[in-house]
């Protein structure tokens, strides 16, 4: 049990980036452009549903064929092991903070150029759609991760304490949406002290684009280190499929 635990912590990371999609992206999309069309306007939270939809979709691509040419080249019957499905889920991880990143500095610029910067109400002339590549990372790295750590939690721990297994997996995202919340707090009297937040009210003063690189350099760290002690798991534990 206790040789879970260095990749249940370099999971935090994971679970810090996951939650953002609830929140910042959220209060992103809610400064942007959502018309659909002449009349209809999107609500910023409903784009929440791109996750599900990539989900459910990929799921059956990934079962069908990626399964199958990676049972070729592995042999495993399963196509990848447990490991490198989570390994991969981290990966795309860093990969939509990155995107995130960049389409916040976009956002942010278009919204000086139009002189909207003092006008937190205003609506910013980008498309909402701009959040879309980073929704549909966020449901790629859910079916690699979230599935790769519910397997692999579940399967690593003795028969009898399966229901510990699932608790671990599920305590990845209670304790990482906590640490997210924490780092904001921090970040947040931090930089007032030295200016505007990065979590301003007003959003095109704030600078979420940072705190996106941070996560993205974190989850880099965490990708790194998964990968050390995750050798060294299957390593120790050569007669389990990891």
């Amino acid at each position: 049990m206790l040789r879970l635990f260095p990749i249940w912590a370099t999971c935090l990371a994971y679970a810090i980036t996951f939650s953002q999609n609830s929140t910042f992206f959220n209060k992103q999309g809610g400064t942007m452009d959502r018309h659909i069309g002449q009349s209809f306007q999107i609500p910023s939270a409903a784009l929440q549903s791109i996750i599900s939809i990539v989900t459910v979709t990929f799921i059956p691509v990934y079962d069908r064929v990626l399964v199958p040419i990676a049972r070729n080249i592995s042999g495993l019957s399963s196509g990848i092991t447990q490991l490198k499905r989570i390994g991969i889920g981290l990966f795309f991880s860093v990969i939509s903070m990155v995107v995130a990143a960049l389409v916040e500095k976009k956002r942010i610029e278009t919204a000086r150029k139009h002189g909207l910067i003092d006008k937190p109400n205003a609506t910013v002339p980008m498309s909402v759609l701009w959040l879309l590549p980073q929704y549909i990372l966020f449901g790629i790295m859910g079916v690699f991760g979230l599935v790769g750590l519910q397997e692999f939690f579940y399967d690593q721990v003795p028969d009898a304490l399966r229901s510990l297994g699932l608790a671990l997996y599920l305590s990845i995202f209670g304790i990482g949406s906590f640490i997210s919340g924490l780092l904001v707090s921090v970040i947040d009297e931090i930089t007032k002290r030295e200016g505007e937040s990065w979590f301003s009210d007003n959003l095109n003063r704030a600078h979420l684009d940072y705190f996106y690189w941070l996560l993205a350099g974190l989850g880099a760290i965490a990708l790194v280190l998964f990968v050390c002690f995750a050798q060294s798991y299957v390593y120790k534990n050569e007669y389990r499929s990891v």
